[in-house]
């Protein structure tokens, strides 16, 4: 969604995502994994605003990131680093599409950092999706989203995602995005433990894991996303999954101390996002969220937040 726009400028949202379900087929000839995976865009959002810088003097505009952090001022809570140069998604995302469009424009771009990093939310892959979808706009390249989408994911396996805006099935290296339309609003609560967790490192401490678990095979997400589709999915949480739990319990006590103060709790289900580290829980509605929001933010566990599904 745009937030704000002039004959120049143009803010929108980037919103994190929850996985509802994940599953791992093993590691693919390209070195990535073959996966399946429910996502849904939720209300915590990041926002970047974007202004198109023309060509100086023939050559190519700039592309400045500036990033401003609106973190929660906790005490036990290291933001972590985050790079304005290329290593950033943001900048090789529109450096992609530049070079593939041969616009020689550039950017002044403002990034309002909530969601928080190493967390498993998709904040970096939802900021290079919006970027490119703002560029798309400003540089007047007009691209499909199709189009975008195949140069996304040339970006990072999650960013196509981020390019529809709605809850979604997710496969391959999670390029290959199947929008899900209808779905029941959602109601979550989210900590994030100090530490991070970096992705790689996830992934391969699942690869050590080996094949501690048989797949469950393909086509549960589907059974999840009809179930929510319907507005009439009573017991759905029960089906939440996650391959790279046991992994990331591994590597980090704070999966394992999440998953104990969460079984505690009146909620439904419960697990971790993606590589985490956050972790989430499934509400009953709004209030819900709130009430298991103030109980955590007493014990000492990060950052939390009371969420919802964004469609």
């Amino acid at each position: 969604m745009y937030l704000r726009r002039d004959h120049l400028t143009r803010s929108a949202r980037a919103p994190a995502k929850l996985n509802l379900y994940l599953e791992i087929f093993g590691r693919r000839s390209d070195g990535f994994h073959e996966l399946e995976t429910l996502m849904v865009p939720i209300s915590l959002a990041d926002s970047l605003t974007f202004k198109p810088a023309p060509p100086a003097n023939g050559a190519f505009g700039d592309i400045r990131l500036d990033i401003r952090h609106c973190l929660p001022v906790k005490p036990l809570i290291a933001i972590e680093e985050i790079p304005t140069g290329r290593t950033n998604l943001v900048i090789k995302a529109l450096e992609l599409l530049r070079e593939r469009s041969g616009c020689r424009f550039g950017a002044r771009i403002e990034l309002v950092k909530r969601i928080p990093a190493a967390a498993g939310l998709g904040g970096a892959s939802s900021d290079a999706a919006t970027a490119l979808r703002l560029a798309n706009w400003a540089w007047q390249l007009r691209w499909p989203r199709r189009r975008l989408a195949e140069l996304a994911a040339e970006v990072g396996s999650d960013v196509p995602f981020f390019l529809y805006g709605r809850p979604a099935i997710c496969r391959g290296r999670g390029e290959r995005v199947e929008p899900i339309e209808g779905m029941t609003r959602l109601y979550f609560v989210i900590a994030k433990p100090p530490p991070g967790l970096k992705t790689a490192e996830v992934y391969e401490a699942h690869d050590r894991l080996g094949g501690a678990a048989p797949a469950l095979g393909p086509g549960r997400a589907d059974q999840i996303a009809a179930a929510l589709a319907t507005g009439h999915g009573r017991g759905w949480a029960d089906s939440l999954y996650n391959r790279l739990q046991s992994a990331a319990a591994t590597l980090s006590p704070w999966v394992e101390r999440l998953r104990a103060v969460f079984d505690r709790l009146d909620c439904p289900g419960h697990q971790l996002s993606g590589s985490g580290s956050a972790y989430f829980g499934v509400c009953r509605h709004a209030q819900h969220a709130r009430r298991l929001a103030t109980m955590l933010r007493t014990r000492q566990l990060g950052l939390v937040y009371a969420t919802k599904s964004y469609r």
